[in-house]
């Protein structure tokens, strides 16, 4: 599964980082550090990888293949 990040949806509330520490990292201003690349999800992190996707207000994280 990957995800990418929009950076210009990114507002930084870190509901995906807090959600999914093991698939989502913030940077030093509070963002998504992955904006604008693409997140290999680790094995076993799928359903925290989607809680954080599916909780971002924003909508700046989507799936780009499962």
């Amino acid at each position: 599964m990957k995800l990418a990040i929009d950076g210009k949806l990114c507002s930084g509330h870190g509901r995906c980082y807090t959600l999914a520490p093991k698939v989502f990292d913030s940077d030093a201003e509070g963002y998504n550090a992955a904006v604008e690349t693409q997140i290999d999800v680790p094995a076993g992190q799928e359903e925290a990888a989607r809680m954080g996707m599916r909780m971002c207000p924003e909508k700046a994280i989507t799936i780009v293949e499962e």
